[in-house]
């Protein structure tokens, strides 16, 4: 059993200039890779975040800050305690694209499997295991568990290597179900993305779904500007519409049901609707948005290696019987940053971030190169909007 630390409070824009722990790390950090933007290495590292995002052109700039990120460890018996650990920020200075347009209007945090995320620095710190799960509720509001490994009862399915690597959360998709149809030669990879608001299918599985979504569903198709979906639906005019459910199948048999595949849109008393949020995208791979993750605990273990999921309405943290714990930490208070290890990326695939808000028409893009002078941890980022932070010690 363990402590439960937590941060419970809606967050803003971060300034190092408001923050009397923040420094600028320098170009002789060894978590710095030298590049033409260093001119000396006493300067302030920088860092270029570009996306292959040709219609957007979304791209951030600016430098990388250490700063302590601050928490409460509560234990069974109700005592407090501070937990305070080293963090690495990419402060922006210059941003285009999607971030002009509504995306991470608070900024993103770096989840991904990278050295200088924060769950990879809070578990090098040993504060924690090298996971973390997080929730969406239907109020577009979440929970972040650093070091949760999950319950022993959910369903998981392995990460997929790219290239020998791990530089993303990938997972194998075998097959899609619509309703109780089964479609054929529907498998693709995944990236797991809590970044991006929405889905995106490869075309031609997506082709397949939203025929057969179509022909399912009893309501009357339309069109309407000003979504980035192409198959909505008046659903004025009736009571009960039968929406098809949508399961996505993993190996051995792991079933993932999304539990709301649709977006509703209310006009007016009158007239409503509502839309497969379902959108194509010309990459080989797919990506599975904040969207349809809602209503589950999902599990991101890479100690393990895999990704776990149960159902969750975001307020089951009580339950730490199944947590797999990290060795107390030690007394030492922020825990240090590794000062040893030169930090390097694969260039391989990103993610842009998502635009924020329910009822943008704009969704977020999806981008297969790691930014060029990537300092910030690859793939995995959340819109900084969450309710609470958790961290499994």
């Amino acid at each position: 059993m363990g402590h439960l630390i937590v941060q419970e409070r809606d967050l803003s824009q971060y300034s190092p200039s408001l923050s009397s722990t923040s420094r600028h790390l320098s170009c002789s950090h060894q978590l710095c890779e030298l590049g033409p933007n260093c001119k000396n290495l006493q300067e302030p590292c920088p860092y270029i975040a570009t996306y292959d995002d040709p219609a957007a052109n979304t791209s951030s700039s600016g430098f990388l800050v250490e700063d302590t990120l601050h928490l409460d460890s509560v234990s069974e018996n109700a005592t407090r305690r501070r937990v305070q650990a080293s963090v690495i920020i990419g402060c922006g200075r210059k941003q285009s694209g999607g971030y002009l347009d509504g995306a991470a209007p608070d900024g993103v945090m770096g989840l991904g499997p990278g050295d200088i995320s924060v769950p990879s620095l809070l578990a090098k710190a040993g504060l924690v295991r090298k996971s973390f799960s997080l929730c969406f509720d239907e109020n577009d509001c979440g929970r972040i568990f650093f070091g949760d490994q999950g319950h022993a009862s959910q369903k998981s399915t392995p990460f997929v290597p790219i290239q020998g690597n791990y530089i993303t959360y990938f997972v194998e998709v075998e097959s899609v179900c619509v309703g109780n149809s089964c479609l054929k030669q529907s498998g693709f990879k995944a990236a797991i993305d809590s970044g991006s608001s929405f889905t995106f299918l490869p075309t031609e599985v997506y082709n397949k779904i939203v025929l057969e979504f179509d022909k399912q569903v009893n309501a009357q198709r339309i069109s309407y500007e000003g979504v980035p979906w192409n198959y909505c639906y008046n659903s004025s005019s009736q009571d009960s519409i039968d929406i098809p459910a949508l399961r996505l199948h993993f190996l051995m048999n792991q079933s993932f049901i999304v539990h709301n595949p649709k977006y509703s849109i209310s006009q007016n008393q009158k007239f409503t609707m509502f839309c497969l949020a379902l959108q194509p995208t010309d990459l080989e791979f797919g990506i599975i948005g904040q969207n349809y993750m809602t209503g589950y605990r999902v599990v991101f273990d890479m100690e393990n290696l895999k990704l776990g999921w149960s159902n969750s309405n975001c307020q089951d943290a009580s339950d730490k019987t199944e947590v797999n714990l990290a060795p107390p930490p030690n007394a030492k208070s922020p825990n240090p940053l590794p000062t040893n290890e030169q930090h390097s990326i694969p260039s391989k695939h990103a993610i842009a971030p998502a635009v924020a808000g329910r009822t943008s028409s704009k969704a977020s893009a999806a981008s297969h190169h790691i930014p060029s002078l990537l300092h910030l941890t690859s793939s995995l980022v959340l819109l900084l909007n969450s309710c609470l932070f958790v961290l499994w010690t």
